[in-house]
């Protein structure tokens, strides 16, 4: 019975194929390669690089106290009274924890900024995706990441950062 089917199915739905084939129209585009090399990608990626040189900037400046402290118990730990001792000591493991509790709420603030502007680009260009889909006549756009091998001649991963950019700029004007 499978057997049947099969041939019929050769029989008469691969000639059609065939020629549903000769109308389709594919793209594909490298959306990484969007979001990196778009301008809205170079300034998102230009923001966080300020976001994380801010950070740094404040986890530096809790760094050098800490340093001094753990200095300052190392020079003058035997000469310092037990009671003394300790209370340098916790006074720095204080310090520590403050400063991985920021180092860490650092780290998530700029991990939730680049996902923030990420997201928002891919949406834009999504969006510019379809509607060039729909205005140029493609039957599919596949996302050049998934897929293991694409003939260069399918490629509009320059052409729509091109639209994007232009798209931007359009906006910025009004």
């Amino acid at each position: 019975m499978k057997k049947i089917v099969l041939l019929l199915f050769i029989i008469f739905v691969v000639p059609t194929l065939s020629f549903a084939v000769d109308s389709l129209k594919i793209g594909s585009v490298d959306l990484q390669k969007v979001v990196y090399e778009s301008e809205a990608g170079k300034k998102a990626k230009s923001d966080i690089d300020a976001l994380v040189k801010s950070k740094q900037s404040i986890l530096d400046k809790k760094r050098k106290p800490i340093e001094k402290l753990r200095s300052e118990l190392e020079k003058q730990g035997s000469a310092l009274s037990p009671e003394a001792r300790k209370k340098k000591q916790e006074e720095l493991e204080k310090m520590e924890r403050e400063y991985l509790r920021t180092a860490q709420d650092s780290d998530a603030e700029i991990r939730k900024k680049d996902t923030e502007l990420r997201d928002m680009i891919l949406k834009e260009v999504i969006e510019l995706i379809n509607k060039i889909g729909k205005e140029k006549g493609y039957t599919l756009i596949v996302e050049r990441g998934a897929i293991l091998y694409v003939d260069k001649t399918i490629d509009i991963t320059d052409t729509i950062i091109k639209s994007y950019n232009k798209s931007k700029t359009k906006r910025k004007k009004k």
